[in-house]
């Protein structure tokens, strides 16, 4: 039994689609379509039962995918751990992140991760988008969360803390000196998330929390255009620290609650590292889990990443 083939047929059971497989094969659905044909002759029974608006596996082809999907992902594994025997990590690594936390904290670490490890082609996909990694073929993601559920296998990067910030020309430039009416007044910078846009939650040095509510006539659906328009002084906004660390270092944005916690929905989120259930790690995911927590990890702490080479 050719093992590309097997691979073809177990793609289709996870992505209950020919036209999803051709699409991440970049290959026409009639060529999906004939590999599983000829995989069900040679097998001498159907894996599959299709109709015009649906493909299910048969009893018999569920039995048989679910065993040999193991076994093609342990040959995958094995040629993985030859291969980085060998000649170190190598292969395509699809790693997906926000679109903030990818441009500000990713993209600058990319010529040292591949300066490090030359063999690994890199597929980097940022997008708000909840990205189903198996569906996706994800190999590592970066997600921002309190904390995170599901099967997939997790670890955490670096925890993440939030500040309330401006531009020094919006107000007096001088922060609210703990006047918390006063930013309850102020014509605030909203996230289109459910948890950011009408209240955020500010600690004091006692520990007691206050919900602060909050109103604006400028709602974003991206953090990098929130980001934006705080620095160009339209408000004072909610802002993770690792996007806005060198510009609270610099003045061009002034924390407006220095001596109280922050944040949307609670104090203790961070960024995780989650990446499919296997036996094998390979090696192309392992390093870059190690290189993303070691230059990622300080981020966390002081907001500023290490970037150098």
């Amino acid at each position: 039994m050719d093992i590309e083939a097997l691979k073809v047929v177990v793609e289709v059971l996870s992505r209950g689609s020919f036209a999803e497989v051709a699409r991440g094969r970049g290959v026409e659905p009639s060529w999906v379509s004939r590999t599983v044909a000829a995989v069900e002759a040679e097998l001498g029974f159907r894996l599959f039962q299709r109709t015009t608006r649906r493909l299910s596996p048969t009893e018999l082809g569920a039995s048989y995918l679910a065993k040999v999907g193991a076994l093609v992902a342990d040959l995958e594994a094995a040629r993985d751990e030859a291969l980085a025997a060998s000649v170190g990590a190598t292969g395509l690594l699809r790693l997906t992140a926000s679109v903030a936390f990818g441009a500000r904290c990713i993209l600058p670490l990319i010529p040292a991760f591949r300066a490090l490890h030359p063999a690994v082609r890199l597929d980097l996909v940022f997008t708000d988008d909840t990205l189903d990694i198996v569906a996706e073929k994800i190999d590592l993601a970066v997600r921002l969360a309190p904390e995170v559920s599901g099967d997939l296998v997790c670890t955490r990067l670096m925890p993440t803390r939030y500040r309330v910030c401006a531009a020094p020309s919006w107000g007096d430039g001088d922060g609210l000196g703990g006047d918390l009416a006063r930013l309850a007044s102020a014509r605030c910078l909203r996230l289109a998330l459910p948890a950011f846009r009408d209240r955020w939650l500010v600690r004091d040095a006692t520990g007691t929390v206050t919900e602060v509510p909050i109103d604006g006539d400028l709602l974003f659906t991206s953090a990098l255009t929130l980001y934006e328009a705080a620095l160009m002084g339209l408000g004072p906004a909610l802002l993770p620290l690792w996007l806005i660390a060198d510009d609270l270092a610099t003045g061009r944005l002034v924390d407006l609650l220095p001596e109280h916690d922050c944040a949307a929905t609670q104090f203790d989120t961070s960024a995780w590292m989650l990446y499919p259930s296997r036996a094998y790690l390979p090696a192309k995911t392992r390093v870059a889990i190690d290189f993303l927590r070691e230059r990622l990890a300080p981020l966390g702490v002081t907001g500023s990443a290490r970037r150098d080479g």
